[in-house]
C-alpha cells in the first residue's frame, strides 16, 4: 500500500483528497498546509507520494516541491492546483514535480496518476 502526504491549504480540499485516495488502496499518512509544513512532514514520515497544491500561504507549492526534493531527490510530487495555466505546469515541472492535475479533479484521474508513479 502506498502511503500519501497531502498538502493543500484548505481544510476541506485535503480532506477530500484523502477520501478519495483511502478509497482507492492509499494510505494518507500525513497531511499539511504549506510548503515548509510538507518538508517537515515528509522528512518525518518519508511517504511514497505527495500530492502538493500551488497556491499556499508562507511557502506555496512550488517552494515547497523545492525543499522536499533536497529533503530527497527522488520524491514523487504531483501538483494538484486550481492554477493550470502553462507557466505554473512549467514552474512545478522544473521544481521536480513528477505531474500536474487541475482542480476540480475527478477521484479516477487522481487515483490514475497516483498509481502510474
Amino acid at each position: 500500500m502506498k502511503t500519501v502526504l497531502v498538502v493543500d491549504d484548505a481544510l476541506f480540499m485535503r480532506h477530500s483528497i484523502k477520501l478519495a485516495l483511502e478509497k482507492n488502496g492509499f494510505r494518507v499518512v500525513g497531511d499539511a498546509a504549506n510548503g515548509l509544513e510538507a518538508a517537515d512532514k515528509y522528512a518525518e514520515l518519508h511517504p511514497d507520494l505527495v500530492t502538493m497544491d500551488i497556491t499556499m500561504p508562507d511557502v506555496d507549492g512550488i517552494e515547497g516541491v523545492k525543499l522536499i526534493k533536497q529533503i530527497d531527490p527522488e520524491a514523487k510530487i504531483i501538483m494538484i492546483s486550481a492554477m493550470g495555466y502553462e507557466s505554473f505546469v512549467m514552474d512545478a515541472i522544473v521544481a521536480g514535480a513528477a505531474g500536474f492535475l487541475v482542480k476540480p479533479f475527478k477521484e479516477e484521474k487522481i487515483v490514475e496518476v497516483l498509481k502510474a508513479i
